[in-house]
């Protein structure tokens, strides 16, 4: 690649930030409550157990950290090295099994290890880069014959706008102003599109409401704001 697939201001906007990934009650609340969700998702597909894991765009290693306690090896990579610094501690701290952590681009470990993993994540980040669909791309290729592609990210039209940006960030203050950019939102006949341009077969669809009462999240049949898509790459 002569250019790397990273915005310069979204990598600091996260390593800023760095210090309070673990932290459940700071601004990655919402990562914390939906990861149980993301983890199940995941499971309903696949084993996670005895499984080649890679999360791509990992930050402090949320994702990460739960699949290796389900007893995959994972391999959490990210470009913001802060994000990465304190994943690493806190699975020194906690002693997580079966965990590593790079600073390294998805491309880039497409070229180095292609099709080495059984399993790939790619949550809540395709929103932040610049080419989301050569980051799909890098994906499909970092995934073994017969494994399985996970994707998680927002939709765009004008009720995500209204709940992602609005709501989530300016009303009910669940995440820092300014962590998402309208523009950068992707339809899911877009990510379908780029997944299946990419050699791999979306399997299903599900979205991930918050109920601003309860303070919940659920996953449910409306793909309107968040979703997350299950791929497959053929046998």
């Amino acid at each position: 690649m002569t250019t790397l697939n990273a915005d310069p201001q979204e990598l600091a906007k996260f390593s800023d930030l760095a210090h309070r990934w673990w932290d459940t009650q700071s601004e990655f609340r919402p990562l914390h409550e939906i990861n149980p969700l993301r983890l199940g998702w995941i499971e309903q597909h696949t084993r996670l157990a005895a499984k080649r894991v890679v999360d791509i765009g990992c930050g402090g290693g949320i994702l990460s950290d739960a699949m290796a306690r389900r007893g995959a090896d994972v391999l959490g990579i990210d470009l913001a090295g802060k994000a990465l610094k304190v994943a690493q501690l806190h699975a020194l701290e906690a002693g997580t099994p079966s965990i590593e952590y790079r600073e390294v681009a998805a491309e880039a470990l497409a070229a180095e290890q292609p099709a080495q993993f059984d399993i790939v994540t790619c949550m809540e980040m395709l929103e932040h880069v610049p080419e989301p669909a050569s980051v799909v791309r890098a994906c499909a290729a970092l995934a073994k014959p017969g494994g399985w592609v996970f994707f998680s990210t927002i939709n765009r039209n004008a009720k995500a706008f209204l709940f992602a940006i609005v709501g989530a960030e300016h009303l009910l203050q669940l995440l820092p102003k300014g962590t998402h950019e309208y523009a950068r939102f992707i339809k899911p006949s877009q990510l379908a599109q780029w997944a299946r341009d990419a050699g791999l077969v979306p399997q299903s669809t599900r979205g991930m409401e918050y109920n601003p009462l309860t303070r919940r999240y659920r996953l449910s049949g409306n793909t309107d704001v968040n979703y997350l898509v299950a791929c497959r790459k053929p046998a």
